[in-house]
């Protein structure tokens, strides 16, 4: 509930300020369950209502807010998840394909879905799937103008430095598809990981318009582009 609060904070700023989509960072609610000793502890049902319960004190009218968390399914299998929350509803879910690149307790998804909040069709990769062109082109290819990424990269000391590697997946799944990318990482260090802090806003020509500050809480706002455009994997002749 110390996340929800924070992110209520978030909210209310975008109100105010006009921004209609906040991402927030992969596992944002009850952090990643492969570092949690108890992970059923922090996992959330979807189909019982008990993520709409927790998100009720983010409803908007105006912000939609994309949330990651652990989710647990009726037979007791855990999900890396983000959900879409548009005006007091959780309207769309999306799973993590890929969620780890040795080693996760969470199985992984098998859906690309694409999304349509106010005139902008979007998807959602998580963290590790952004490393993957397909599920980028799939969603570019159902319509998809831009690409949320929720990310959750607090590493050990010697693995934390993926920042560069990070902004350039994001210019590549931008470039193959003509699409905004708009990565949510986290920042800072606890006693045994460290996250520099990979947040950014990349346009579909692969110019970064936004990067975060290492180190450092930040929130970035850029304008998208909610035009369809042609997908450039799908370009060209047969």
């Amino acid at each position: 509930m110390d996340a929800v609060e924070l992110i209520r904070k978030q909210i209310d700023w975008c109100q105010s300020e006009g921004v209609e989509i906040l991402c927030c960072p992969e596992a944002v609610l009850g952090g990643l369950a492969d570092y949690t000793a108890r992970p059923t502890e922090i996992a959330i049902d979807v189909e019982s209502g008990q993520l709409s319960a927790v998100l009720t004190p983010l409803a908007s009218d105006t912000v939609t807010t994309i949330l990651g968390f652990t989710e647990i399914s009726g037979t007791g299998q855990l999900y890396n998840s983000a959900a879409v929350f548009h005006k007091g509803a959780v309207v769309g879910l999306y799973r993590k394909l890929h969620p780890a690149i040795r080693k996760s307790i969470y199985q992984a998804g098998d859906r690309t879905p694409v999304f349509r909040v106010d005139g902008l069709t979007f998807g959602i990769v998580i963290c590790n799937d952004s490393n993957y062109p397909e599920p980028a082109r799939v969603m570019a290819s159902q319509g998809a103008t831009a690409l949320f990424v929720p990310t959750n990269n607090g590493l050990p000391l010697e693995k934390a430095e993926v920042v560069a590697d990070a902004r350039n997946a994001d210019i590549a799944r931008a470039r193959e598809n003509r699409v905004s990318v708009i990565r949510a990482d986290v920042a800072g260090r606890t006693a045994d990981l460290v996250s520099y802090g990979s947040s950014g806003i990349v346009d579909p020509e692969g110019t970064v318009l936004q990067s975060a500050r290492r180190l450092t809480e930040d929130l970035l706002v850029a304008d998208l582009d909610t035009a369809p455009r042609e997908n450039l994997w799908t370009t060209g002749s047969a």
